[in-house]
């Protein structure tokens, strides 16, 4: 082994040995081998929205955003540290994800929003991908991360899903077309939302209700013609022991359809939510999206959602929206958006209370312009 000349200074006075020495330059080298696989990454969400009014009505998922209405601000800074999985049949990384700013603390993330290791477990012609710890949920149209959706504003189905889980998943490709996820986690609904801290547990105090989760992915092969590529997702999921001792559930099923047109593409989802005895609601979203260049994209979204909780009308109401979202890329690695939504609601009285003097209201709108940069 080659040593430098201080360290052979050192041996020669007796402070140090060759021996001792080579033990610590090989386990240096074997941090910077892994330091050099780890990856740092996230972005930076600000806005600048109006915003007529707010939802207020327990009927009515929240489209939670982290500016308030009115206003310019910070929604999230997100840093992530990663060591993803190579091809190796015993590949093993990690990922770390933190979230600073006002909407990690309207999501309770303090400040872990997903910590995972990654390991993979040769089977077959493929390999069990697992996540063992803290990551987001396996359902959805939507995800968390904002410039990873078609719109700013969340559906009204992601205000019905989980958002994290803590415990184990496992991904396997059983094909080129087909893919199965199954997880174990700790119970993830907490105050009447869907969605665990880290380390979370049931509601009933000393009992840990576990949720058991799955999901079928399935990839339209290129014998589909111009319907290549399109995807279908049948998922669902127990809650655990829910509010009061019920038990709960999310099921959800989602598409995403290419066209002919190559710039044009289709998507829908379908989200239901259910509580034995405390609630149940449901959201139906069409998603379309235009690539009119490299730069530019159009995206549009209509939803129906209907919810029912005791307590508060037995008969039940629902609720529809419209947004658009004109995304362009104009600076380097900057994703800008503009933003256009209007919601309504049948609940009496109305389920949107307005930004200025408090009264309910039957409509809301809002327009907003967003900023994301990532690195």
């Amino acid at each position: 082994m080659k040593f430098n000349k201080w360290t052979i200074g050192l041996a020669a006075v007796g402070v140090v040995s060759l021996a001792s020495a080579a033990r610590a330059d090989e386990k240096m080298s074997q941090v910077q081998t892994a330091l050099s696989s780890t990856t740092l990454s996230g972005y930076v969400d600000v806005a600048a929205q109006y915003q007529s009014a707010g939802v207020a009505s327990p009927l009515i998922p929240s489209y939670g955003v982290g500016v308030p209405a009115d206003s310019i601000g910070l929604n999230v800074v997100d840093i992530a540290l990663d060591k993803p999985l190579d091809t190796t049949p015993w590949a093993s990384g990690y990922h770390v994800e933190l979230w600073l700013g006002p909407q990690a603390a309207a999501y309770g993330f303090t400040p872990i929003r997903q910590a995972y290791i990654a390991l993979a477990t040769p089977l077959g012609s493929s390999t069990i991908d697992w996540k063992i710890g803290v990551w987001d949920t396996i359902i959805g149209y939507e995800g968390l991360t904002s410039g990873n959706n078609p719109n700013y504003t969340h559906s009204y189905g992601f205000g019905i899903e989980p958002t994290t889980h803590t415990g184990i998943q496992g991904t396997y490709q059983i094909n080129s077309n087909v893919s199965v996820t199954a997880g174990l986690a700790d119970d993830s609904h907490v105050a009447g939302a869907y969605s665990s801290a880290v380390n979370g547990v049931g509601e009933r105090p000393g009992l840990l209700v576990p949720t058991v989760m799955g999901l079928v992915s399935l990839t339209a092969p290129d014998s589909f013609g111009p319907l290549k590529g399109a995807t279908l997702s049948v998922g669902g999921m127990n809650t655990g022991g829910g509010t009061a001792g019920a038990s709960a559930y999310n099921l959800y099923a989602g598409v995403t359809v290419p066209t002919p047109n190559t710039a044009l593409k289709f998507g829908g989802s379908f989200d239901y939510a259910g509580s034995s005895g405390f609630a149940d609601a449901y959201a139906l979203g069409l998603y379309s999206t235009y690539q009119f260049n490299d730069k530019m994209s159009l995206n549009l979204r209509g939803e129906y959602a209907y919810a029912h909780v005791i307590g508060a009308g037995a008969e039940g109401f629902g609720a529809e929206e419209l947004t658009a979202t004109l995304s362009y890329s104009l600076w380097a690695n900057v994703l800008s958006r503009l933003e256009v939504r209007w919601d309504h609601t049948s609940v009496p009285g109305g389920a949107f209370v307005n930004s200025v003097d408090g009264s309910p209201e039957k409509n809301a709108f809002l327009v907003a312009a967003q900023l994301i940069y990532t690195f």
